[in-house]
């Protein structure tokens, strides 16, 4: 297969799946498109997509096909439409889901003969077809690899293992750093704003932090692992009594502490468990559940 010409189908328009459709086409894909509002997909013919008139139709065209509808249920509706020309077809599916989901398509793409892999965008549609944005992939190997070099037209197709919940799980779990990170930003802009200071000026400070603080994810990623949490950079006691300063500061210039204040009791719940001279890493034991015995 030339995959630089593979042709492709892709399901739902909406801005997500209309941006995948156009970064396809911009790498010379022959691209198949379906929607239910067919007037979203003008903008797509006139770049010379084809516009499939039904999900059968749509599936016919290509022998791979990508979908990024409004959630699962939207999926089954559209493909069980469709059923009798999924046999031997493959799937890629980019819809928001949980990992449960995931699973659960694998046992239906099975039981309609369709190879399927399941997937997960980290960006916002202008950043699809940026080599530099991620794309997460789980589920089967063979899937990934034969399609790639297709799947490289969205942005950088990173595979993470056989389980097909994976990806759904990743982009959980990273969407959660994302909104943790930038509420951050948004308490410390506040705060420096208070004393009149813009998110300009403040911004390239903070992102130089932030520089920093991926090398302590880095550094405390094996502590993690390995359940011990050496205090020689900086304890949970010392990280309580440094928060405080934080609290106090934003206090003082009427600003929302619930972030902080939540951080704090995090903290203080690991130092209650005998963390507190422990690394920060350590309160991911006060995170997780509790083993059991």
């Amino acid at each position: 297969m030339n995959a630089e010409q593979q042709a492709v189908t892709v399901l739902g328009l909406g801005s997500m799946g209309s941006a995948l459709a156009a970064a396809l086409l911009d790498r010379g894909h022959p691209t198949t498109v379906w929607n239910r509002s067919p007037d979203k997909a003008r903008p797509l013919v006139e770049r010379g997509a084809r516009l499939a008139a039904t999900p059968q139709e749509a599936v016919a065209a290509s022998s791979l096909t990508i979908a990024c509808v409004l959630d699962y249920e939207v999926l089954y509706t559209v493909l069980d439409a469709a059923v009798g020309d999924l046999d031997g077809t493959t799937l890629v599916n980019l819809t928001s889901g949980s990992p449960e989901q995931a699973h659960e398509a694998v046992k239906w793409a099975r039981s309609c003969g369709v190879d399927y892999l399941d997937g997960a965008i980290m960006t916002t549609p202008p950043g699809v077809g940026d080599p530099a944005m991620m794309f997460l992939y789980s589920g089967s190997r063979q899937v990934f690899e034969t399609h790639r070099p297709t799947l490289a037209a969205l942005g950088d197709p990173l595979y993470l293992g056989t389980d097909p919940g994976l990806a759904s799980l990743y982009d959980a779990a990273l969407l959660g750093l994302m909104w943790s990170t930038m509420t951050g930003w948004l308490h410390g802009t506040a705060l420096v704003g208070a004393e009149g200071t813009p998110a300009g000026d403040f911004t390239p400070v903070a992102t130089r932090w932030l520089t920093a603080v991926a090398g302590f994810l880095t550094t405390y990623a094996p502590q993690v692992d390995a359940g011990r949490y050496p205090g020689d950079d900086a304890t949970v006691d010392v990280q309580i009594a440094a928060i405080d300063h934080l609290i106090h500061a934003a206090a003082a210039r009427g600003i929302d502490n619930a972030l902080p204040e939540l951080l704090k009791a995090g903290m203080q719940k690991a130092g209650a468990a005998g963390h507190g001279q422990d690394s920060y890493a350590s309160l991911i034991e006060v995170l997780r559940p509790p083993t059991k015995d």
